[in-house]
């Protein structure tokens, strides 16, 4: 899973990139920081089923605090995204490019409304006009690729294999491309549509296959909240989610260096040092105070992505069905993210290729219930695979 971090420059990418994955990056306040992508894991997080079973977990996959299990998910920040970057303007294609494969999409802007489309400080710039030209961007990106092949596709009898062979490096199955083709009633055969038909494709896939989030990064600036609310009122198209990318990046290196003591989504932490001078303590009293007053943080925002955005579940494999361990003896060792809807087969070959080609059936850990193959699985499912292939 690669979830992207884009938006138009200055607007606090890599400060959330660094925040989400505690990767050194360069962080400055002036347009195109980032020339070449960042690339790092974050973590989503929910409760790990070890509090309900009432054992401790070995988590081997994943991390485990509090009964909070962190699972790990690739991040990649790229350079910022000015109009009309399809066409090689600013960092042009080679941000876009950097795009292709990611299941995700946050688009950060400033919920301070001081920086504009370009990056630079102003009294007042619309984070909304910020959306609609990344949107737009990637669009035409999409579209660009399309016309650079039509010659080709239109010679294709069947239109949803030429499509897919061209569009498969950006992770679209045949069935995204016909279920767009159905939508928009385009045709399949010898395509040779019309700009506005290729435009109408390429924003249908785009939604399909790189969902987006909308992160108004600042709202520690004085206005921001209020802004905030605004956007949330006049977009509704996307989930808008708050957050001061500053904040929780200070707070996750406090909590490196043993200062406080803080889980990511807590909106609170504990101060573990007496010794700090005034000037440390009065900004954690007042980062408290943030905490306390603002619902939204990056954890949320993560999780959105990965539990709701991208619709996936957690499920545990074991081996040991009574125990819940593996042939090592570790408690629930491993969990799972995996599309909602998926099978017990495709968490075997999820697992391993070879499990799932002796797959037998699998076994509900729970209820000691056999299951077939094509078993729904369900959130937090505790599951055994039975299979002729260890």
């Amino acid at each position: 899973m690669l979830i992207g971090i884009v938006g138009a420059p200055n607007k606090g990418k890599s400060t959330l990139f660094s925040a989400l994955t505690m990767h050194e990056v360069t962080i400055a306040d002036y347009p195109f920081t980032t020339i070449n992508p960042n690339l790092g894991v974050a973590y989503a997080s929910k409760e790990c089923v070890d509090k309900e079973l009432n054992v401790n977990c070995n988590a081997r996959n994943s991390l485990c605090i509090n009964h909070i299990r962190f699972f790990p998910v690739n991040i990649i920040d790229v350079a910022g995204l000015v109009e009309d970057a399809h066409i090689g303007k600013g960092m042009g294609n080679q941000f876009l490019n950097d795009l292709a494969n990611a299941d995700a999409l946050m688009i950060v802007v400033d919920a301070s409304t001081k920086t504009d489309a370009h990056g630079n400080k102003v009294d007042y710039a619309d984070p909304i006009k910020d959306i609609v030209m990344v949107k737009n961007e990637i669009i035409e990106w999409f579209s660009n690729i399309i016309k650079k092949h039509l010659n080709i596709i239109s010679k294709r009898e069947n239109g949803i294999e030429a499509l897919h062979e061209i569009l498969s490096g950006f992770k679209v199955t045949k069935n995204d491309i016909e279920d767009i083709l159905n939508l928009y009633s385009l045709s399949s055969n010898k395509i040779n549509w019309t700009d506005n038909e290729i435009k109408k494709f390429s924003e249908g896939i785009i939604e399909k296959t790189k969902p987006m989030v909308v992160v108004a990064n600042k709202i520690d600036v004085p206005g921001a909240i209020d802004n905030f609310n605004k956007l949330k009122s006049a977009v509704k198209e996307y989930k808008i989610i708050g957050c001061s990318a500053s904040i929780e990046l200070a707070l996750r290196k406090a909590a490196k260096q043993n200062i406080i003591q803080y889980i990511p989504g807590d909106n609170q932490f504990k101060i573990l040092k007496n010794d700090l001078s005034k000037e440390k303590l009065d900004a954690l009293i007042y980062i408290q105070n943030f905490l306390k007053s603002n619902n939204d943080n990056i954890q949320q925002l993560l999780n959105y992505v990965v539990f709701d955005l991208l619709d996936n579940i957690v499920v545990y494999p074991v081996e040991d069905e009574n125990k819940y361990t593996d042939h090592f003896g570790n408690v629930l060792p491993d969990g799972i993210l995996i599309k909602r809807g998926s099978t017990a087969l495709d968490l075997a070959e999820k697992i391993h290729t070879n499990l799932a080609k002796g797959m037998l059936y699998a076994m509900d850990a729970r209820t000691k219930k056999r299951l077939s193959k094509d078993y729904i699985l369900k959130d937090n499912d505790i599951i055994k695979i039975v299979s002729t292939i260890k």
